[in-house]
């Protein structure tokens, strides 16, 4: 496995925490990297399952009882207005097991979250901001040179150079990453665009990408699916 070189733990760092596999792993895996304090940022934004969602997340941050980190901080970024009726905010045809990734795509999200994640950080005198991207993520705002220019547009713009965004998975495959997270609770992860009653649906595409990477990195899924 070939881990970020470049990403270097700070005294603190912030990390995009949406709950997810890859997300809930790299929150862990920065958390054990030594004792500085590391702060899950969630950005709600108003989508159709992220009720749901935060939900587990507490109960993810509760199982992981790792003492440096912080309190879960949640910003809130609407995109109603930006998306408008679209399955991400309505929660209808949802894209399904059978869709490729370019199905769930949703434009600049990453934009979105690393600004308020990197504004956040400078006013709370953290230096980085780590995302849980992996190096097989094919849109175009989750590229090395977009964090690049994006951190330092940012810094830019509040006379803080400092900042920067960190990807420590950025080099690795899902599989791969799996391996960080085989003694982590991640029945309390969550991957799902379409719950029910509070569960994975298990019909959906971010679902079906969920069973693939317990099932290829050989690992007992967890997950308990509607059907």
């Amino acid at each position: 496995m070939m881990i970020d070189e470049r990403t270097l733990i700070s005294p603190a760092t912030a990390v995009l925490t949406s709950g997810g596999l890859d997300s809930a792993i790299l929150l862990a895996y920065v958390a054990r990297q030594s004792s500085a304090p590391v702060t899950p940022i969630y950005l709600r934004c108003g989508l159709a399952w992220e009720a749901v969602e935060l939900r587990y997340l507490h109960r993810y941050l509760q199982a992981l009882q790792l003492p440096n980190i912080q309190s879960l901080v949640i910003l809130d970024q609407p995109t109603a207005a930006l998306y408008g009726k679209h399955w991400s905010t309505t929660g209808q045809q949802v894209p399904d097991a059978s869709t490729p990734d370019e199905a769930v795509y949703l434009p600049g999200r990453n934009l979105l979250l690393t600004l308020q994640g990197l504004l956040w950080c400078h006013l709370h005198g953290v230096s980085q901001l780590a995302l849980g991207v992996l190096g097989s993520n094919p849109f175009p705002d989750a590229s090395p040179s977009f964090f690049e220019n994006f951190a330092h547009a940012v810094g830019q713009g509040v006379n803080d150079l400092s900042l920067k965004i960190i990807t420590p998975f950025g080099k690795l495959h899902k599989v791969e990453v799996m391996q960080f997270g085989r003694e982590l609770p991640l029945q309390w992860s969550f991957s799902c665009i379409h719950p029910v009653n509070d569960l994975h649906c298990g019909d959906c595409n971010k679902c079906a990408e969920r069973q693939h990477a317990f099932r290829d990195a050989a690992m007992q899924d967890p997950t308990v699916y509607s059907s």
